[in-house]
């Protein structure tokens, strides 16, 4: 006899003593269950879309209207093939803020093949302050550190380069006598250079090419703000009768639109269950309800990673820049503050990597003091809340970036953009449509999100690029 059966018949098994009272496991045949909703683990606080403010986006479009700017933020350059064969996209020469917009290929091309091949070891100088600037450095590889001479002769970390930046733009397309701070290696190099003998020989062959850099400089030596903007002439101090400047703002002829993105799917429900199994719980807002966590999870990754839109690929390059050593530190930190300065919002960062910032604030014996934000006590440096955020990525070397935002349209920040009052609405910006019943009895609801967001001026989005992740040793 088994114990289930001892159980069942009351008697002893084993020398146990007899059953005196109905078991709970009997019991539970006549007891209603208590239940939890659905749970579903790949929900998470999605704090991107909780900080930023939503700006409605009527026709489906919003238009960033901005002033006129002469100077444009540069790209970086990507290399082809590796080892020995590495070698300079042409096309990706138009990355150079004064090749932008250049049409010419074989003009391209011939300046790529001028470009000449360096390796340097940690330490290496490159180029050294007060020396003749005489060509460009273009980094294929590793990170450059740029060291400047303060007015007491003492030694200062200017910036940090690393793959696809450059130094020196302007040695070759201006008279620029010596280097103006010194560029050493920080990591081993691989680092292409162009020659300013080597540009002026294809620019001596290519009449277009002169004339786009005349151009180029032309409008670069238009009186402009710090941002690059048209400045606007004004007087001040002055006393007397003097002439007045006069003056207008010109804007972009050519304004950024964002188009609303959507993230769909279709659900399905069987009209047996629909109908019948509605107790304790709705099956139909069950299904919804995890299907739209799913969609909001999407939208939150889209908003980080989508090439269009998505804010690790559309802030500035000049609004990029690298740790110092490694690790996230607090003097990594408050370099991205110094970009970010003007209200300065929130940080986002990889639960990881916030881990990787406390390790090195441990280390030094610093212990940030936390903020409330919405009820929760979370993590901050300088008194910014440093929220977690699961879909800026890490890659395979185990490295990450950190995103600090200024938000809000008053602010001249990021914003999210949404259209409300669409159609069969479920929840702002996102509605659930009724599509059809099968010759199967399945209901189908077409589940859609619409969705964008836009950095309304540059400075409104710093990213601190190439976080390593890990202590050391």
């Amino acid at each position: 006899m088994t114990a289930t059966e001892s159980v069942a018949t009351g008697f002893p098994v084993n020398g146990d003593k007899p059953q005196l009272s109905l078991s709970t496991e009997a019991a539970r045949n006549l007891a209603t269950t208590t239940k939890s909703v659905p749970q579903m683990q790949g929900i998470t606080s999605r704090w991107l879309l909780r900080i930023l403010p939503w700006v409605q986006a009527s026709g489906g479009v919003y238009r960033v209207n901005r002033r006129l700017t002469y100077t444009v933020g540069d790209g970086r350059v990507t290399f082809t093939g590796t080892g020995e064969d590495l070698r300079i996209v042409p096309q990706e020469l138009r990355e150079f803020a004064f090749l932008r917009g250049f049409e010419d290929e074989d003009v391209l091309t011939a300046l790529a093949e001028r470009f000449e091949r360096h390796e340097f070891e940690p330490g290496q100088v490159i180029a050294e302050e007060g020396q003749p600037a005489d060509r460009i450095y273009v980094i294929a590889h590793g990170k450059v550190t740029q060291i400047g001479t303060g007015p007491y002769g003492e030694q200062s970390t200017l910036g940090v380069l690393a793959d696809g930046e450059r130094f020196g733009d302007s040695a070759v397309i201006e008279s620029q006598d010596t280097w103006d701070c010194t560029a050493k290696a920080a990591t081993a190099c691989t680092i292409m250079s162009l020659p300013q003998s080597a540009f002026e020989e294809v620019a001596g062959q290519s009449a277009e090419l002169r004339a786009h850099i005349e151009q180029f400089l032309a409008n670069v030596h238009q009186p402009q703000n710090p941002y690059g903007e048209a400045a606007i002439e004004l007087a001040a101090g002055h006393t007397g009768e003097p002439d007045l400047p006069t003056t207008y703002v010109d804007y972009e002829l050519a304004p950024r639109e964002y188009e609303l993105s959507v993230a769909q799917t279709v659900l399905r429900v069987h009209s047996r269950v629909a109908d019948l199994f509605n107790e304790p719980m709705n099956q139909v807002e069950q299904q919804l309800r995890l299907t739209i966590e799913a969609l909001r999870e999407r939208q939150e990754h889209e908003l980080v990673n989508n090439r269009e839109f998505g804010l690790l690929y559309n802030c500035d390059n000049r609004q990029r820049i690298h740790t110092r050593t490694g690790p996230p530190t607090p003097d990594d930190l408050d370099d991205l503050l110094a970009l970010v300065w003007k209200e300065p919002g929130y940080f986002l960062a990889h639960p990881r990597v916030i881990a990787a910032f406390g390790h090195e604030c441990n280390r030094r014996g610093l212990y940030p003091t936390g903020v409330e934000l919405n009820g929760h006590r979370v993590p901050a440096w300088r008194g910014i809340p440093i929220l977690p955020c699961n879909k800026i990525g890490i890659s395979d070397t185990r490295t990450s970036s950190i995103m600090l935002l200024r938000v809000g349209e008053q602010s001249q920040g990021v914003i999210g953009l949404h259209q409300t009052g669409i159609p069969d609405e479920y929840e702002p910006g996102l509605n659930v449509r009724f599509m059809d019943v099968n010759d199967k009895g399945i209901i189908s609801y077409l589940v859609s999100a619409y969705y964008s967001a836009a950095v309304l001026v540059p400075d409104a989005l710093g990213i601190l690029e190439d976080v390593q992740i890990g202590l050391e040793g």
